[in-house]
């Protein structure tokens, strides 16, 4: 015996149900214009005979008050649609925008899950132990290589002892005065080219003048 069961509705699509009002805010939009030309045309009929033939004015405002109605009802759908879409999209916004925090929990959990906080302690401290045995041969290689120990106060001394003797050499060239050559001629005026006179010279013209002194 086979069965028959009712048809199930599909299920509404946010994108489909946001379609179909689209179109009929768009169809209640041309009504309304149609309405609007019918308001006008009416509106026209009852100027034209309300001197001549006033019944068929009055049945005019009759009809474009019949128009109107239905422009008031169109206009209060539009807006129950139009509130409506807004909400539609609205409510999807929230739906995608909580599928992609669920996709990102997800994946967190999943990064996560290979992952242990004792682990990352321990992987953490090994970091830290090789930066300072990186820090310490930088410190080894960078340390100057001397063969022998220098002391610092020997040098500190010996450098009081070189300023010290500066210092007094600047004292006695200050309390010594300038000894300057006096301006004396070397040639007499008008013999430039004479051999200048040295003092072994001197000596033996005087020699030789006493010799002569003597003999007078």
């Amino acid at each position: 015996m086979q069965l028959f069961f009712p048809r199930q509705k599909p299920k509404a699509n946010a994108k489909d149900a946001i379609v179909r009002l689209r179109d009929t805010l768009q169809m209640l939009e041309k009504r309304e214009s149609h309405l609007q030309t019918k308001i006008d045309t009416e509106l026209k009929n009852a100027r034209s005979n309300a001197a001549t033939n006033k019944r068929a004015a009055l049945m005019a405002l009759k009809r474009k008050k019949q128009y109107e109605n239905q422009i008031e009802k169109i206009s209060g759908a539009r807006i129950t649609i139009e509130a409506q879409v807004m909400a539609i999209e609205n409510a999807n916004v929230n739906l995608e925008t909580l599928k992609a925090m669920e996709k990102g929990a997800e994946a967190m959990k999943a990064i996560h899950g290979s992952m242990d906080i004792n682990k990352v302690d321990d992987t953490m401290d090994s970091i830290r132990e090789q930066m300072d045995m990186a820090d310490e041969i930088s410190n080894a290689i960078s340390a100057p290589m001397i063969g022998f120990d220098i002391d610092d106060d020997e040098l500190n001394a010996e450098l009081e002892e070189l300023e010290q003797e500066v210092l007094d050499s600047q004292l006695l060239g200050a309390d010594a005065p300038p000894v300057t050559a006096p301006n004396v001629p070397t040639s007499e005026p008008g013999l430039r080219n004479r051999v200048p006179v040295t003092a072994e010279q001197d000596e033996d013209d005087e020699l030789a003048e006493l010799r002569a002194t003597m003999a007078l």
